[in-house]
């Protein structure tokens, strides 16, 4: 894809900015999750692949942090927030240096991409030994994949399946029917493939999505409950 052609987040980067700050409490969950997963990143060399506006790493140290983003709309607010942006482009296009980040992490954009595997693969040559790939996402067998996935095929929310189930004010409509969604099994599975033996899991959002916004979830181990999920997959050392 030519980066002359229209991205799925162009013209959206300040309605998805917004959806997250009037839904404050489940972004709050979702930054716990990302804080939990990332750690203490002093000293080292992150990536972040399909770094949207930014907005996560408005909330922490993003001096070490290189992005990477094929929205252009995206990429100018995420520069103003701080991440090095090194490429207005996918992922597919760029030339990563081996064994150059200590993490490389998707926050939401494996959702966005079709095939996983050579992706995932370039990030983990890129990754220095013991280094972390980092994977968040809301899980297509989540409730809000079933919710995403069936807005998507209604092409609307406002349908009589859906009274009395969904959120206040639910993920724009045209952000979540451009998503591709994939299972955490899935991932896993591309990720075993390529090698990895390490894996730990943590998620947040374990409500239902008419009630992740009344108060912010603490982060928990594993995978099978929640509405946003974290991999991390550590290379060998």
């Amino acid at each position: 894809m030519s980066n002359m052609e229209k991205q799925k987040f162009d013209g959206y980067a300040n309605q998805y900015d917004e959806w997250f700050m009037v839904n404050d409490k489940l972004f709050t969950s979702e930054l716990r999750l990302f804080k939990k997963v990332l750690g203490d990143i002093s000293g080292k060399k992150l990536l972040s692949v399909g770094c949207g506006s930014g907005l996560f790493e408005s909330y922490i140290d993003s001096s070490n942090i290189e992005g990477i983003e094929p929205s252009k709309d995206m990429a100018e607010i995420a520069k103003k927030r701080g991440i090095n942006v090194i490429k207005i482009g996918l992922i597919e296009e760029v030339e990563l240096p081996e064994a150059e980040y200590d993490i490389i992490y998707f926050n939401g954009s494996s959702s966005y991409m079709e095939n996983l595997q050579p992706v995932y693969e370039k990030s983990l040559k890129a990754l220095k030994a013991g280094g972390k790939l980092i994977l968040l996402d809301v899980p297509k067998e989540s409730a809000f994949g079933f919710m995403y996935l069936l807005g998507k095929s209604l092409n609307t929310y406002e349908h009589e399946y859906l009274e009395g189930t969904m959120p206040a004010l639910p993920y724009p409509l045209q952000l979540a029917a451009s998503g591709v969604w994939h299972s955490t099994e899935e991932k896993i599975d591309v990720l075993k493939s390529l090698g990895i033996r390490n894996f730990n899991f943590y998620q947040t959002l374990v409500k239902n999505p008419m009630y992740t916004n009344e108060e912010p979830e603490e982060v928990v181990e594993g995978y099978k409950s929640g509405g946003y999920v974290a991999i991390i997959a550590e290379k060998d050392a």
